[in-house]
């Protein structure tokens, strides 16, 4: 229970888990609004869908996330700016506004479906209240929220809701599973040459390196600059980011590891090969591993949308206001910065829109997957291209090793993109 400093005095866990906790800020808000409604339907579908044979994706995924987030923070530390508004100032403006055009249905529709699956969860567990209603309800909650508070206790509450991911931590223990096959599909990859398959792949690595969280990572690093009221950037300033981000990244890369494995231990070995929405997974959870764990499923799909929802819908605001040199900020009250606010209201709107414009969740999801897996490519090499620039980042260019990891981030993502208009085309 106790550890010793070199000093000889003795200091509780609790201490060294309260500095921690300091210290966890964009990078474990960004980690986790990740593992969104949305995202938690794709893993869902990766365990019924092929079991254990996706695990090994999350050993993956978690060195290339926690580099391009760690640039994207880099980023926002060194010029205390947006990602847009360092293109807008060092880039040609038909970049940042392709990447604009690109980023705002792809948004939407990814607050849409997010939307959709809280209320669908809701109504599983209040069967009395119709699902719209909880629709509703949730968007204007967080509507109120991110208008009503400042950014110190928005990120606050954000911090908090992280921990409803813990819940997926729970679920597997709850199960029978063979600890066995998990371990074997975890550290030995598992490649089916099929279309099916090379599709979930796809769909894993859109979900887990998307370029919202991109825009969000550095924005927040600069907000939180400013917050902090740093002027100077120094070394324990980029540890403790670091230590931040790749807290961040671990934490979502275990959620994405902890729902293939509920889902591939029970839907999957029960022969429930096909889940489209997050409702149907939690439904399909209760008779085979009974009502705690399916109230667990859809607590943590709620607690996790209401964590996401934010971040979507300020990366958005953040993206347009700053290419248009707009006023805007968490920071700031709703007549300081209105045109900001107005796109988080509208947004939020659109998103619940889509509901009764007939766009289904699995239809969202699959239109923001082919526009994010677009986009992605060409941001990744943006930023690369920003964290080489010394007349940019000065002294905090990237090192061989940041280089190496991002570069092959470039090359997955890229195969990545031709995979998928490969499979679009050919359905």
């Amino acid at each position: 229970m106790y550890k010793k400093r070199s000093t000889g005095r003795p200091v509780k866990f609790g201490a060294k888990f309260k500095n921690l906790w300091k210290v966890l800020g964009p990078g474990l808000i960004t980690g986790a609004s990740d593992d969104d409604p949305s995202g938690i339907a794709t893993y869902s579908q990766a365990g019924a869908g092929f079991g254990f044979s996706t695990l090994w994706t999350a050993l993956l995924t978690f060195p290339l996330m926690a580099t391009i987030q760690g640039m994207c923070a880099r980023v926002g530390i060194v010029t205390q700016e947006g990602l847009t508004g360092t293109l807008k100032k060092n880039y040609p403006k038909s970049l940042m506004y392709t990447m604009m055009l690109f980023s705002f249905p792809a948004i939407i529709l990814n607050i849409g479906a997010d939307i959709q699956a809280m209320g669908a969860v809701s109504n599983l567990i209040f069967p009395a209240i119709p699902d719209y209603v909880f629709s509703i309800f949730f968007t204007g909650l967080m509507m109120y929220c991110i208008i009503k508070y400042p950014y110190k206790k928005l990120a606050s509450g954000l911090k908090w809701l992280c921990l409803s991911l813990f819940l997926y931590f729970i679920i597997p223990f709850l199960v029978k599973v063979d600890w066995g096959d998990v371990a074997f599909h975890t550290f030995i990859p598992t490649i089916r040459f099929d279309r099916n398959f090379f599709e979930i792949l796809v769909a894993i690595l859109g979900t887990t390196i998307s370029p919202y969280l991109f825009f969000w990572q550095a924005t927040m690093e600069a907000e939180d600059m400013v917050h902090k009221k740093r002027i100077v950037v120094n070394k324990q300033i980029m540890d403790d980011m670091k230590k931040d981000v790749n807290y961040g990244m671990l934490f979502s890369n275990t959620v994405m590891f902890f729902t293939i494995l509920t889902t591939g231990a029970v839907l999957f070995k029960a022969g429930i090969r096909k889940i489209d929405t997050v409702e149907q997974a939690a439904k399909a959870l209760e008779p085979l591993a009974g009502k705690s764990a399916y109230a667990l499923f859809a607590v943590g799909i709620i607690g996790t949308g209401l964590l996401a929802i934010p971040v979507l819908t300020g990366s958005l605001s953040y993206i347009v206001s700053e290419t248009f040199g707009w006023n805007s900020g968490l920071d700031k009250k709703f007549h300081q910065a209105r045109p900001f606010y107005i796109i988080v209201i509208v947004s939020l709107l659109l998103g619940l829109s889509l509901n009764y414009i007939g766009i289904t969740p699995i239809q969202a999801l699959l239109y923001s997957a082919i526009l994010y897996g677009l986009t992605a490519p060409v941001l990744i090499a943006v930023i690369m291209h920003i964290c080489n620039n010394k007349k940019v980042m000065g002294e905090y260019t990237n090192n061989r090793f940041s280089n190496i990891l991002g570069y092959i981030t470039l090359i997955i993502m890229t195969g990545s993109a031709i995979g998928l208009i490969y499979f679009l085309i050919n359905k």
